[in-house]
């Protein structure tokens, strides 16, 4: 995978678990991130919620002075809650609408650790980069070597040919916080 290079990046969007019943040292990370975020004048842009790395990271990005975008679609309401705080939060209908207007406001992407839904919408914004609907860096963060079993399968998936090489250039891995701001050139 090759290093990105990429005009200045004013927001990334952070696909994350959304779960507190998960170890602390996610949530840290989760809230080291925000204020990175915020010290480097980088909005955040993610799925608006209130709970999990999620809420680790909006908080984390608001109270050290930064600006949160959360899309949050109402039909989560019954399972989760949106954040009340946030700078901008945009209610949208549908889990669809929610990617979209994640994607629409942010120029790139970092995979936390999370479960089904963060892989649902890592898969859905690296389909359409192979669709070429566009060209965004999408950053794994494999923190405590979380992903390894995913970045495993991605790798099988293309060995055994259901994609093609050209597919592993659509996103860089990285194990250490820092070197997410590296490969973005942020």
């Amino acid at each position: 995978m090759s290093e990105i290079t990429s005009p200045k990046i004013k927001s990334l969007c952070v696909f994350c678990g959304a779960s507190n019943n998960v170890p602390q040292k996610f949530l840290d990370i989760g809230a080291e991130f925000g204020k990175m975020l915020a010290q480097r004048g980088i909005r955040l842009v993610y799925g608006g919620g209130d709970c999990g790395v999620m809420g680790a990271v909006a908080n984390a990005t608001m109270k050290h002075g930064g600006e949160v975008t959360g899309v949050f679609p109402v039909s989560l309401r019954n399972i989760e809650n949106e954040h009340q705080s946030l700078t901008e939060i945009i209610i949208v209908n549908t889990m669809h609408e929610r990617k979209m207007g994640m994607f629409e406001r942010t120029d790139a992407f970092i995979v936390f650790p999370g479960g089904f839904g963060t892989m649902d919408e890592m898969f859905e914004i690296l389909t359409w980069r192979q669709l070429q609907l566009h060209d965004k860096p999408v950053v794994i963060f494999n923190y405590d070597e979380y992903w390894n079993p995913l970045i495993s399968l991605m790798k099988n998936i293309i060995e055994v040919g259901f994609a093609k090489p050209v597919n592993a250039t659509y996103y860089t891995v990285v194990d250490e916080l820092e070197k997410i701001m590296d490969v973005l050139g942020a």
